[in-house]
């Protein structure tokens, strides 16, 4: 019965973990943006779970942000944007932080919420103003922890003055710390930090969750004309939320249907015990079958006898490794080490499977005790 607790518990606790990282990951895709569509310069693989740019790329310029918005009917907004991991100073603390020049329209597109401070505005992106918005990380790991409003800090050489902190957003789908960043407007980032007069990415936000695909359509035809590629590949790469969203659906739940699998193992080793000790009790009972034989009960009788003991013993371990696995998942939860999702599909279906698996390993030995013959028990005995 052992085996049957375990394996139940362990089904239980691995798919509620398994339901609670699908969550997450979802949730942090969804909180990149609504309906949105990111196009990268160059083309990207993924490598170690991470999109990676292949080849450097300068053929993605500010205007072509602005002509995806103007131009695309199915596109409601589009910002510039371009990203960097830069040293950054605050008196005595140092640390290597990715830097993100953006246009304003593109704080609304990637959901930029504010925790103090404030936002920069087209003035200040336009005038290059050096103002930054930091997230939590960098809060803790270049301010340790104090409030950075107000204060000035240096990205390279140049000083910058925080202006507002971001809410935590988590790890992003690629596994990146979306907290660890400074924003700066875009024409900042790119005339007073990096000198280039390129973008690496144009965030999009369609119309709606409808014209997704059509929006990519209309951006794709809209940026190989303006690049002039003729025959030549796309020089850039787009990608859509929904598409993302449905691959990292289908990931996480191949996972959990994974572990969930391994974890059932120990459940086939729990019916292998249930047969070994349904072998042993018809042995030790061989006396008591063949006198309730002799008393008139029919062989249908024993048989459905040792399969009911078989599916209550099952059973009984099962509804132990469901208390035990949800109590499990419901700690784990509490704890807020790892998100979890209680699966009461996964309890119902680990006890139903278990009382199965009873009555399946215990049908040999049932139908073992009901061929004993009368006679040839009661000798036994």
């Amino acid at each position: 019965m052992l085996g049957i607790v375990v394996g139940v518990a362990t089904v239980i606790l691995m798919v509620s973990a398994g339901k609670g990282a699908e969550k997450s990951i979802l949730d942090r895709i969804r909180g990149m943006g609504t309906n949105l569509i990111t196009v990268t310069a160059g083309q990207t693989r993924v490598i170690a779970g991470r999109q990676r740019q292949m080849s450097t790329v300068t053929t993605l310029m500010p205007d072509d942000a602005q002509a995806v918005q103007q131009e695309c009917p199915s596109v409601a907004l589009a910002a510039a944007a371009i990203d960097r991991k830069m040293a950054t100073r605050w008196e005595a603390e140092m640390a290597n932080t990715s830097v993100l020049g953006i246009d304003p329209e593109g704080l609304r597109i990637r959901n930029m919420a504010i925790a103090s401070g404030r936002l920069f505005d087209q003035d200040e992106c336009r005038g290059r103003r050096r103002v930054a918005i930091v997230g939590p990380t960098v809060v803790e790991n270049l301010f340790l922890g104090s409030d950075p409003v107000g204060l000035t800090f240096r990205i390279g050489r140049v000083p910058f003055e925080v202006i507002g902190v971001t809410e935590p957003k988590g790890v992003d789908a690629n596994g990146v710390d979306q907290d660890d960043l400074v924003i700066v407007p875009l024409e900042t980032a790119m005339r007073r930090l990096m000198n280039v007069d390129h973008i690496q990415a144009v965030y999009v936000q369609a119309r709606s969750s409808d014209v997704l695909e059509k929006a990519e359509t209309e951006i794709r035809e809209l940026l190989r004309r303006r690049h002039r590629l003729g025959d030549k590949p796309d020089d850039f790469t787009l990608q859509n939320q929904a598409t993302l969203l449905a691959t990292e659906r289908e990931t996480a739940q191949s996972m959990t249907l994974l572990i969930g699998s391994v974890s059932a193992i120990s459940l086939l080793v729990g019916g292998v015990g249930i047969l070994a000790v349904m072998l042993i009790s018809v042995r030790e009972r061989t006396g008591e079958i063949g006198l309730r034989r002799a008393l008139g009960a029919r062989r249908a009788d024993i048989r459905n006898q040792f399969l009911l003991e078989s599916g209550l013993l099952s059973g009984t371990g099962g509804l132990l490794g469901v208390a035990i696995g949800l109590g499990s998942a419901w700690a784990v939860a509490a704890s807020g080490y790892w998100e979890v999702v209680l699966s009461w599909p996964a309890a119902a279906v680990g006890f139903l499977f278990s009382v199965s698996l009873g009555v399946v390993f215990g049908l040999y030995p049932a139908l073992r005790a009901a061929g004993l013959e009368p006679i040839e028990a009661l000798r036994s005995e």
